[in-house]
């Protein structure tokens, strides 16, 4: 063998390997069966304190960005103050010139 053919095939080895050693240490290792995958706890290792877990499930239901069973929350609005009642809105349809009416009017219809 020559020195490239060695590099090729000690480069192939290594490669191969790799994902090998990166299965052994995931939560997640593949299998046959129809599941597709193997489910290892024991694998996980936290950094986390349960501590640090319980003190940011508190501010996150403190601050309303907490929703049971959604994977990725939507965060809550905060209004900036008290809206307008209804009757202002009905005051604001009827003081409206006719451009704003007609540019309210596309607005809405999309064109």
């Amino acid at each position: 063998m020559n020195i490239r053919q060695c590099t090729v095939a000690v480069f192939v080895a290594v490669t191969s390997a790799v994902p090998a050693v990166s299965s052994a240490t995931s939560q997640r290792h593949a299998n046959d069966s129809e599941a597709g995958v193997i489910y290892q706890p024991d694998h996980f290792k936290s950094t986390t304190t349960r501590a640090e877990v319980v003190a940011g499930t508190e501010k996150a239901r403190n601050d309303g960005t907490l929703v049971v069973g959604e994977r990725e929350p939507v965060p809550a609005v905060k209004t900036a103050g008290a809206g307008k009642t209804r009757q202002q809105v009905i005051d604001e349809m009827r003081n409206q010139t006719p451009a704003e009416r007609q540019a309210q009017m596309q607005l809405l219809a999309g064109s």
